[in-house]
């Protein structure tokens, strides 16, 4: 159904009843009361024809001067006018009482959408508004309440239980429970101790945090992503574009129409239903309340989309390209296994050997025996030499000992025989020689991310028939990840120069192609592709910059969960137009014709499609999207 009424959405509306009688549409209910009222009082003759056309011309000054900005400045001919000429026939031929009670219909149909329009960008608004404006800062021993305009980086701001988070910033003292909704959708609150990054609009739920402020005002993480819906919300897409172009095209056909029809009939009630159910206005209201309403509803679930136009064309997506590191997969390194190849040394010690070997390096795979030497509770020393062989590994002496720890080039370079082949094809070896001999193999691979191959399935289900991986690695290592989430297809020893080839060789079949990537190391990739998706991308602006649809978590389902929030938006466009524009104005339209309709009939039925695109509209906001 094209609507679904139950207790829920019935409550909605009420919610959203404060916006239709705010002060901001107070001259709306006037014009729309002086209307209904004056035309009452003519029917019931306790008032002179000029004060009704008085009345009527109060009512028509706001639909009149819209109708003139649009035509002299934008070129455009919209419902405004119809209206105005619909009004204006109707006292030329003395249907005085039919042209102010259709006046007063359609002032309400007006209202209800530039009221409905507001009331969807409201959405984004309420955002901005759950940021304090002041905060509570730690000078010396005393607290002080000052405006967020007058913070300092490096301020310590302190914020408890039940507040919201100021700015962004790192905690100094103190733990605590964050809900972090706002910026990334996740419904489960993050716990958060010294050391923490946190951030503006975000709620401490339990706890009370020390707080030293990095970003304040327009660059903290929360302001730029509502700087980003903004943004996105003023951008039409392009069956925006196209309703707009088919209703300019459409309006000479109309007056053409209605003056044949005239000719024929010399019937001016006929000819003003007509021009009221011949507007345009439904179809320009159909398309960007939708727009607003799934961007907004998308960015509370921490996916930030940049405009109508990638919206739709995430809707049409055929091929998604997967980066392998750090999307796929977690991006950082883990040790899997040891492989001990001379038996006078335990696991232990050469952990700790390997360990105190890297202490120094700033390399990632450095960091993965370092990270497993921490967990395994092993201490290890200091290297009393220390030397980076570039693309190859390390040289170090630890206890005396001279240890090579890098790849194979590197033993091969240093004389260490590895005539051995390694037991693992699908992980990164990492070989220990210790005084010449080659002493074991740590065998170091990329973690599958969570909830990948979940994803890769409810992709498919949703209608992506292809979906590809990409990385540098090589081909053992693509082959074990593309079978753990699975996807049949990958490229292996690729260069980001390839990644971009590989993305232009799909478009050039005809696929449309979003790239997922981390939106830095796959910038090239994703500007190239139809769609450029950046995970998780909280807190980093590159990634904010880089493409057109930005995940605020490193949770592989939000990318599922974009399509399917882009594919209902444009479900809901064509259920506006086919059923809230076509049917009712072409049955309408013949009613009129057969002339079972006249111009107040017609009048009232137009509030219909109105109704019905408004509430099929913000219905995205709330409504269960699987």
């Amino acid at each position: 159904m094209l609507i679904q009424f139950d207790l829920t959405f019935i409550l909605f509306i009420m919610n959203y009843a404060q916006t239709f009688f705010s002060r901001q549409f107070l001259w709306e209910i006037v014009r729309i009361l002086t209307v209904g009222i004056a035309s009452l009082l003519y029917y019931l003759n306790l008032i002179p024809l000029p004060v009704l056309l008085a009345a009527m011309a109060f009512g028509l000054y706001s639909l009149v001067q819209t109708a003139a900005s649009d035509l002299i400045r934008e070129r455009k001919i919209g419902t405004e006018l119809f209206i105005t000429i619909a009004v204006v026939i109707s006292v030329l031929g003395k249907e005085y009482l039919a042209g102010s009670v259709v006046l007063m219909i359609i002032l309400i149909a007006e209202y209800i959408a530039s009221a409905s329009g507001e009331r969807a960008r409201a959405s984004i608004k309420e955002l901005i508004g759950s940021v304090p404006k002041t905060a509570i800062v730690k000078r010396g021993d005393k607290e002080e309440t000052v405006p967020i305009d007058d913070l300092k980086v490096g301020d310590i701001i302190l914020v408890k239980a039940g507040e919201k988070i100021p700015v962004d910033g790192k905690i100094m003292n103190g733990s605590g429970s964050v809900n972090q909704a706002p910026i990334t959708g996740e419904s489960v609150p993050q716990e958060k101790i010294a050391g923490s990054d946190v951030f503006a609009g975000t709620i401490v739920e339990l706890g009370a945090l020390d707080i030293q402020m990095t970003k304040a005002g327009k660059d903290t993480v929360f302001s730029r992503i509502i700087s980003l819906v903004e943004e996105a919300e003023s951008q039409q897409a392009p069956i925006e574009k196209f309703t707009d172009k088919v209703a300019s095209y459409l309006i000479p056909i109309v007056f053409v129409f209605v003056g044949v029809v005239y000719f024929f009939t010399r019937d001016v009630r006929m000819v003003i239903a007509l021009l009221i159910f011949m507007s345009p206005a439904e179809l320009g209201l159909a398309t960007p309340l939708v727009t607003i309403a799934a961007i907004a509803r998308a960015a509370r679930e921490g996916i930030l989309v940049k405009g109508g136009l990638f919206l739709e064309e995430l809707a049409k997506v055929t091929t998604i390209v997967f980066d392998k590191t750090g999307t796929l997969t977690v991006g950082s390194p883990t040790v899997n296994s040891i492989e001990i190849i001379d038996k006078k040394y335990t696991e232990s010690e050469l952990v700790q050997l390997a360990a105190a070997a890297d202490r120094r390096s700033s390399h990632p795979l450095a960091k993965a025996i370092l990270n497993y030497a921490g967990k395994s509770n092993l201490s290890f020393g200091n290297p009393t030499q220390f030397e980076v062989i570039k693309g190859r590994g390390i040289s170090a002496v630890v206890d005396g000992k001279l240890l090579f720890l890098g790849n194979k080039a590197l033993m091969e370079d240093r004389g260490v025989s590895v005539l051995r082949a390694t037991n693992n094809l699908t992980d990164t070896s990492i070989f220990l020689a210790i005084d010449n001999k080659l002493a074991g193999i740590f065998y170091v691979s990329d973690a599958i991310r969570e909830g990948a191959k979940e994803m890769v399935e409810e992709l498919r289900k949703g209608g992506v028939p292809n979906i590809l991986m990409l990385t540098g690695d090589n081909p053992e290592t693509a082959k074990h990840v593309s079978e753990q989430v699975g996807i049949s297809e990958y490229r292996a020893n690729l260069l980001p120069e390839d990644k971009i080839k590989m993305v232009r060789e799909l478009q050039g079949k005809g696929n449309k192609v979003a790239m997922v990537g981390d939106g830095i190391n796959d910038a090239p990739a994703l500007v190239q592709a139809n769609i450029g998706i950046a995970m998780g991308a909280m807190g980093t602006e590159a990634a904010m910059e880089a493409a057109d649809i930005v995940l605020m978590q490193d949770k592989l389902e939000k990318i599922a969960r974009a399509r399917a929030i882009s594919k209902r938006a444009f479900r809901t466009i064509k259920e506006n137009i086919i059923v809230g524009v076509g049917v009712v104005h072409v049955v309408g339209i013949t009613l009129v014709l057969l002339k079972i309709l006249g111009p107040v009939e017609a009048a009232a039925i137009h509030l219909l499609p109105d109704t019905l695109v408004f509430l099929n509209s913000i219905k995205l906001l709330r409504v269960k999207i699987n």
